[in-house]
């Protein structure tokens, strides 16, 4: 069955660790509070599918991991599903405050990744602690990481970040249309898995949660696709005295300005990769903005619209 009026709104880092702050579990809540109310009335409106970053959160994870010794650590595929869960809980906890019979399902999602893809075969992504050269050298021995110098802070493990090809409990998250609230999924970017006689084993990689986010937002036949970060759009000459927001852009402007590596890989250029797959595929627009401006986002009076 298509369902009408799907939207997916894509929460960035910032929506739950703020600059300066620690990440306790109470202050992910609180920066979650802050969004709570245009979240609830959005779902009032639309079925509504969150999906959500994990950095902060998969990375302390994964520092935990690497630092207690008397506790035996999981691979960083089991952080990314054990933070999948914790996110979703706290999402559970803020738009329950707002109206508690509010129904929100949290479908944990794996997601598969092509073992031959270029990404396994150089690493980028940095991930956990730093290591002096002596702990990175006898861990590359031992467990066969790839390690980069990050200049004044040590050596640090990078992972590949493949691209998404499938989304493994789609038919989970399709069969959750029209039964609730609030679907969350997808989380971090979902949990990277290859196939592995009839079924599926986890990797230790990253996925980009911008990419997936625009592949769910495909599969679902979303009406929109709403990616949110802590700039009000996309800019020229970002951080420039001459930089200059785009109100929008159609998908062969964007593409030029992405083949001219105007954005950055690490930041802006994969939310603008994302935006314009998903309106390729749908022919529908997407947005990218200010978390904070959340409500005018959705309703495509702020931030930068990428239209056919």
């Amino acid at each position: 069955m298509l369902y009408p009026n799907i939207i997916l709104v894509a929460l960035g880092g910032n929506a739950l660790v703020r600059k300066g702050e620690r990440g306790r579990f109470n202050e992910q809540v609180a920066n979650l509070s802050k969004i709570a109310s245009h979240l609830v009335d959005l779902s009032r409106r639309y079925i509504l599918v969150v999906t959500h970053g994990n950095g902060p959160q998969v990375g302390a994870l994964y520092l935990q991991q690497e630092t207690v010794k008397d506790v035996p650590p999981m691979p960083l595929h089991a952080c990314v599903a054990m933070t999948q869960s914790l996110i979703g809980y706290m999402i559970q906890e803020a738009l329950n405050d707002i109206d508690p019979s509010l129904s929100i399902a949290v479908c944990t999602t794996r997601v598969l990744v092509d073992p031959s893809d270029p990404a396994f075969k150089k690493p980028s992504k940095p991930i956990g602690p730093y290591y002096s050269r002596e702990e990175a050298e006898e861990l590359q021995r031992k467990r066969g990481w790839v390690f980069v110098e990050i200049p004044g802070r040590g050596f640090r493990r990078v992972v590949p970040s493949p691209k998404p090809l499938k989304i493994v409990d789609l038919p989970v998250v399709k069969s959750l249309l029209g039964k609730v609230d609030v679907i969350v999924a997808g989380g971090g970017g979902g949990i990277p898995v290859i196939r592995y006689g009839n079924g599926f084993k986890g990797v230790d990689a990253v996925i980009d949660k911008d990419h997936l986010s625009s592949l769910l937002a495909v599969e679902l036949n979303a009406e929109l696709l709403a990616i949110l970060t802590d700039v009000d759009g996309v800019y020229l000459d970002y951080g420039k005295p001459s930089q200059r927001l785009l109100k929008k852009l159609t998908v062969d402007e964007a593409e030029k300005l992405l083949d001219r590596g105007v954005f950055p890989p690490g930041s802006m250029g994969p939310k603008v990769e994302a935006a314009v797959k998903f309106v390729l595929k749908t022919g529908r627009p997407a947005v990218i903005g200010n978390l904070k401006n959340l409500k005018d986002v959705v309703k495509l009076k702020k931030g930068t619209i990428i239209e056919p």
